[in-house]
């Protein structure tokens, strides 16, 4: 019998988020590439400058309803053949529309890359917004609010938004509007919001993917290269305030058996130094099942299948005046709220007296950079993750530095990190739940007023 060599293992390579080559097409288009060989779907994301802040008052969700209708024909397909042709390319086509601004996402075959690219040049260049597909989108949206109303971690999210900004603030409303403004939106809001705001001159490219024997940059300039528009106008960004004095609300749910928890503030975004250790700090705190707020919370008491800690960017902007959501959440049955928010608070005071373990910090560093590899295997990753480097004014190498600092952060950075982040008496904290059961135990633990609204 003939035994053929036990195979070696390899040289181990170090591993690093890939680098994009940017550039520019001659309609002012920025284009950032990124040649990801044996990725055989490509992932193409538009980055257009349309914040919710620049939609007219009383149009909340002007924005939303022009992201969704960008695929509802153009001026060379009706929004049936516009489908049928991209079926045909087996692409899928989605937008939406968030505070730093509107995103559209296509993936697609690298062997049907020329026919979608030229859809989606279509669908930018001369979207149709007919009247009754515009209505139809209009229709849909607000037959969403009332299942987004009913649902607890949304209807959370909706009133601590409520309670940090002010109301005068876009952030403080939400993102794809209220039944009362997106009532009002009809196709010409729609046109004119997407002609004031949208042109190439301001918008980014981000194409990931196999492009073996793809010449893109002809490709590139024969359909989105023939999208035209005016310069860009100068933004203004209003200034983020919020108010993250120490109180408690009760969103009133008779009957609930469970009381959904969002407890948040607003903290530093990326451009901040404190970034990473604030990354591996608040994984310690509640990014796995393993992290401290889930071994008291859901192994110890019982109280709940899970609560997580996360910061998520709502707005990035170079000149630092960006902002983070701070936030932990979960949900906890009904008669332990009470002594699950006492545990919790408990919880926030003892790591800020001890701080954290050399092994839990070493555990989150493990987390956060050994799955890197795996979290981008796809493409449509890479491209996301460049595209939100676009979106907050990263430069390109941010997602590669930060898996390096992210390495490097020591335990005691990251402990002072996730103590600033989420000082006991700076948080708000909201409550989906049966108010007549929870309201008497939580005032008594004195976590700041405690106040009841409906709805």
């Amino acid at each position: 019998m003939e035994f053929h060599p036990q195979p070696q293992p390899g040289t181990p390579r170090v591993w690093a988020f890939p680098a994009p080559e940017r550039g520019r097409l001659d309609n002012g288009l920025t284009v950032l590439r990124c040649h990801r060989p044996g990725q055989q779907v490509v992932a193409v994301e538009i980055v257009l400058d349309a914040p919710l802040d620049a939609e007219p008052k009383g149009l909340d969700g002007v924005a939303t309803i022009m992201a969704r209708a960008l695929s509802e024909g153009t001026d060379k397909h009706t929004a049936e053949e516009f489908a049928a042709e991209l079926e045909r390319c087996g692409a899928t086509l989605d937008a939406h529309a968030d505070h730093p601004g509107v995103r559209v996402s296509l993936e697609v075959p690298a062997s049907r890359l020329p026919k979608a690219l030229a859809l989606l040049s279509d669908a930018l260049r001369a979207p149709a917004f007919a009247d009754d597909e515009i209505d139809r989108l209009v229709r849909n949206r607000l037959d969403e609010i009332p299942h987004e109303t009913a649902n607890p971690a949304r209807r959370a999210a909706k009133q601590l938004y409520a309670e940090l900004f002010p109301a005068a603030s876009r952030m403080s409303r939400p993102r794809q509007g209220t039944e009362e403004t997106v009532a009002r939106i009809d196709s010409a809001a729609v046109r004119a919001f997407y002609e004031a705001h949208v042109r190439p001159a301001s918008a980014t490219a981000v194409v990931v993917g196999d492009l073996t024997g793809i010449d893109l940059d002809a490709l590139l300039r024969d359909t989105l290269g023939e999208w035209t528009g005016d310069a860009p106008r100068p933004g203004t960004a209003s200034p983020i305030t919020a108010d993250d004095r120490g109180r408690v609300v009760i969103v009133d749910r008779p009957g609930a058996v469970q009381t959904q928890l969002l407890i948040g503030r607003i903290g530093p975004d990326r451009h901040d130094s404190v970034w990473p250790a604030q990354v591996v700090g608040t994984y310690c705190l509640g990014g796995t099942l393993t992290s401290r707020l889930d071994r008291v919370l859901r192994e110890e008491k019982g109280y709940t299948y899970g609560v997580r800690s996360f910061g998520q960017v709502l707005r990035s902007l170079p000149d630092g005046t960006g902002a983070a959501m701070l936030a932990i959440s979960g949900s906890v049955d009904t008669p332990n709220t009470g002594p699950a928010l006492d545990d919790l608070w408990k919880v926030l005071r003892t790591l800020a007296a001890e701080g954290l373990t050399d092994a839990e910090r070493d555990a989150a560093v493990h987390n956060l950079v050994g799955v890197a590899p795996l979290k981008y295997e796809t493409a449509a990753s890479v491209a996301d993750t460049l595209a939100d480097q676009v979106e907050q004014h990263l430069p390109d190498d941010f997602q590669a530095q930060l898996y390096r600092r992210l390495d490097a952060t020591g335990t005691v950075e990251a402990m002072a990190a996730v103590v600033n982040a989420f000082p006991p008496d700076r948080l708000v904290t909201v409550l989906v739940g049966d108010a007549a059961q929870i309201k008497a135990p939580v005032e008594a633990l004195g976590l700041g007023e405690v106040t009841v609204v409906t709805g």
